[in-house]
């Protein structure tokens, strides 16, 4: 039986590499309370954050709520920087800390859409946008899987198998030991094959 491994994700993006080095400057004026800082930070990191945001809620008015809760926060969160990985993989360790709220509702309304569009009949369709409608069908059975995953597993799944990033890199971001964000990604890959297996 094949393990659930990197699903294909709207907006899956490679990790990106070489961040630390940069930040201690800006890290340090965060840490000064210079609100210039905090903006000179949105710019650099707002699109990474909202796309961690996007793939794991879904939905792109949350995610934008993410983003915003996560850079409100950053004054105060900042303090908790330790310095030892980079400013990008803290924010969205706090983005991560802000999104639970966030995949409730995303989830209401995933649920929401998905009756509305039972009741739709279906039109006769091109190949082509038979193939559409499949991708989407398949892309709206994994976004259900997700949803039925625990906040912390379904974090640690978007982090390693739609961003890419590695388990250590995951660690720093959530703040658990290695192990057990493998653990975490085992269990949620465990529970993504059952419930794509169930559907199919």
């Amino acid at each position: 039986m094949p393990l659930v491994t990197a699903l294909s994700m709207p907006l899956a993006m490679p990790a990106m590499g070489g961040e630390a080095s940069a930040d201690s400057e800006l890290v340090a004026r965060l840490r000064e309370g210079d609100r210039t800082a905090v903006e000179e930070a949105y710019l650099a990191h707002h699109a990474a954050i909202r796309g961690f945001a996007r793939r794991l809620v879904g939905d792109a008015a949350a995610a934008e709520d993410i983003v915003h809760e996560a850079f409100v926060a950053l004054p105060r969160a900042i303090r908790r920087f330790r310095g030892d990985g980079s400013l990008r993989a803290f924010l969205i360790g706090v983005a991560a800390n802000h999104s639970r709220r966030h995949v409730r509702s995303a989830m209401r309304r995933r649920r929401a859409t998905e009756r509305l569009a039972a009741h739709e009949e279906l039109q006769p369709r091109t190949v082509d946008a038979t193939d559409q409608l499949i991708t989407k069908q398949l892309a709206g059975k994994l976004w259900a899987a997700l949803d039925d995953l625990p906040i912390d597993q379904r974090v640690v799944f978007v982090l390693c198998e739609a961003e890419q990033r590695t388990s250590v890199e995951v660690a720093e971001i959530v703040g658990a030991p290695e192990g057990t964000v493998r653990t975490r990604l085992f269990h949620a890959k465990r529970k993504l094959r059952e419930k794509l297996e169930e559907e199919s």
